[in-house]
């Protein structure tokens, strides 16, 4: 079992150092839209409701065919991999945030210091330097293990996801009855939430829903909900035995 656990583990690892590899040019952005995701600041829930309303008012707008669209759609995405990790060393500055050789104290000349002048005004704009050095690379660190964990939890949502698929198809490999009915009765609902509400309007309530997931359950917001769901449900439990005592 332990050894299943370690094997599993460096796996992970493995996998994560791979696509931490392939998403290096997005690192900056990865970074800034988890805070945005995360909600680190009051005004984002808002503003991604913004962007993402003014997005499908262009789409309702322009009222593109589906061959349209999801033309447009790819080709936005081969402009982003392609613009992305040029513009993005531009835009938010070429500071190696995420070369895991930086430490605090090191490098530009940093090792230097103690061969330097010893005079009063020189030696406190040296030590002033240094640390805002060492933030600096304290900040980086920071950065490093962010982006790590990102990719880490990208990695991990890509197993679960096969994970699910593999257990679907067992299901239908070990109960194929139980599989056929599950599928028919989950694809007729969905097809029944489809006919009864436009579907412009539920693709958008789904993409909001899912760009705000994350800072919901960052705030406790799903978990605090749910809770109180289940409190109104025990008491209506409690209610309905004493009545039927």
């Amino acid at each position: 079992m332990a050894e299943g656990d370690n094997r599993s583990s460096n796996l992970l690892a493995v996998e994560t150092a791979s696509l931490e590899e392939q998403l290096q040019g997005w690192g900056e952005v990865m970074l800034m839209a988890d805070k945005v995701l995360r909600w680190e600041r009051a005004w984002f829930p808002p503003a991604i409701m913004g962007v993402v309303s003014l997005l499908f008012l262009i789409i309702y707008y322009l009222d593109p065919s589906v061959l349209s669209g999801v033309s447009c759609f790819v080709m936005f995405l081969c402009l982003a991999d392609y613009l992305v990790p040029i513009l993005a060393p531009r835009i938010f500055g070429s500071n190696k945030c995420f070369d895991p050789d930086i430490k605090p104290g090191t490098g530009d000349g940093a090792q230097y210091l103690e061969y330097l002048p010893r005079t009063h005004g020189s030696l406190n704009s040296l030590l002033s330097w240094r640390n805002e050095k060492n933030t600096h690379n304290e900040q980086t660190t920071e950065q490093q293990q962010r982006f790590h964990e990102i990719c880490s939890n990208l990695v991990k949502t890509r197993r679960r996801a096969v994970g699910w698929w593999k257990r679907l198809f067992s299901l239908k490999e070990e109960k194929p009855k139980m599989y056929f009915m599950t599928m028919i009765i989950s694809l007729a609902a969905v097809a029944w939430v489809g006919q009864q509400v436009h579907n412009l309007l539920l693709t958008y309530l789904i993409v909001t829903f899912v760009l705000l997931l994350p800072g919901l359950n960052q705030h406790g917001i799903i978990l605090k909900y749910i809770g109180m769901a289940k409190r109104e449900i025990n008491k209506l439990l409690k209610q309905k035995e004493k009545k039927n005592e």
